[in-house]
């Protein structure tokens, strides 16, 4: 089935051979390619539910795919970096990967990572289903986001982010509680995951509206999505 087909590219065949071993044993289909531009090429034509890409690839490495990749596609992204690689962690992130899993890692923690980024893609949260807060509109049916006239291209852990901001909108939510909610996994300090997504966010949103923060940072706890002055009621639906 194409919602449950993985696109893995890396250029280590034993790990792409592990990979689709273990995570076709998990109900899922795997195709794997070794390189930059055949990946981006595969990512593009196919019809792939999720996409894992590594750093490190010949003919383009895994940054330029992504962002290539983003310019014409929302598929999910876990990147494959380094461990102890912090930089290429964040820099994934603020290009819009949904999440990164570091080298080695446990077959169990990447169908874990796998099944809880396409279990928020395809889940319709119940009640309110669309929400308008000032100029943002979010439509959890559609799963869109628009911004005035302009359709915003989000990826659907941003899109998750700003659901669970926006259902909260004028109450602070913790890092803690969006990382189990959204990327169902404790939160560490060391990962910096959700923090990107809400910066990405800002940059996509834009950071104020009305000459207001949109979403503000409350130091040491989480994030707050901001009413404006004539910010509709976030509870009521349209």
């Amino acid at each position: 089935m194409s919602d449950q087909r993985i696109l893995v590219i890396d250029d280590d065949h034993e790990l792409c051979e592990l990979v689709t071993e273990y995570v076709s044993a998990e109900g899922f289909d795997v195709d794997a390619v070794h390189d930059g531009e055949a990946g981006l090429r595969e990512a593009l034509a196919g019809d792939y539910a999720l996409l894992l890409l590594d750093v490190m690839l010949p003919g383009a490495n895994g940054f330029e795919v992504l962002r290539r990749l983003r310019t014409r596609s929302s598929t999910p992204v876990i990147m494959l970096t380094a461990r102890g690689d912090d930089v290429d962690r964040i820099v994934g992130l603020e290009m819009g990967a949904d999440d990164y899993l570091p080298k080695p890692f446990n077959p169990r923690e990447l169908v874990a990572r796998i099944r809880a980024i396409l279990r928020r893609a395809d889940t319709i949260p119940e009640g309110r289903p669309v929400m308008e807060i000032g100029d943002v509109r979010l439509d959890s049916g559609a799963r869109t986001v628009t911004v005035g006239a302009e359709e915003l291209r989000l990826t659907a852990v941003e899109f998750e982010v700003l659901e669970r901001l926006l259902r909260a909108a004028g109450s602070v939510v913790s890092r803690d509680q969006l990382t189990r909610d959204v990327l169902d996994r404790e939160y560490s300090a060391l990962d910096r995951a959700i923090d990107m997504h809400v910066s990405n966010l800002r940059k996509k949103l834009g950071s104020r509206y009305q000459g207001t923060e949109r979403i503000k940072t409350v130091r040491g706890v989480g994030y707050v999505y901001t009413l404006p002055p004539t910010a509709a009621d976030p509870d009521a639906e349209t």
